[in-house]
């Protein structure tokens, strides 16, 4: 189940990457991730709840501007790849199994940021713009995220 939960953290980070830490950041704060006492516990502070989350903002609003470039420009995959990575590791701390979970994590966000842009460009084609195939994806991203962090415990 970790494996798995770790896997679906990375497809978030390869569909947006600041949500997946932002969601980690929660789960930790909430208590719903066990971090205490690891390298990643600072996910649990206020602090980095509030930073990722801005993040996440700020990244949800620049994806819907018609300058944001491709998730696939080297920029983009590396910066998803180091999301999905460092997620996936978190969860897999919380899961007794770093390493597990960090693999799980880039091989997540490889499928979350080339899986993503081809459905996302099918759903722009077929509503006729872009806005509104960004806004599902953000959606789908979020509950997504929240989701897995919830499910770990």
């Amino acid at each position: 189940m970790l494996y798995l939960l770790a896997l679906l953290i990375g497809v978030v980070a390869g569909l947006r990457a600041m949500t997946a830490p932002a969601a980690v950041a929660w789960g930790a704060y909430l208590g719903w991730l066990p971090l205490a006492g690891t390298w990643a516990g600072f996910m649990g502070h206020w602090i980095a709840v509030a930073v990722f989350s801005v993040l996440a903002l700020v990244e949800l609003v620049t994806d819907q501007l018609p300058s944001t470039p491709s998730r696939k420009v080297p920029q983009q995959f590396g910066a998803r790849l180091v999301s999905g990575a460092f997620t996936g590791a978190i969860i897999g701390t919380a899961g007794g199994a770093l390493l597990v979970g960090l693999l799980a994590g880039v091989v997540g966000a490889v499928i979350g940021t080339y899986g993503g842009a081809a459905v996302r460009a099918r759903l722009a084609a077929a509503f006729g713009k872009d806005p509104p195939a960004a806004i599902l994806e953000d959606i789908v991203a979020i509950a997504l995220a929240f989701w897995v962090v919830s499910a770990v415990v």
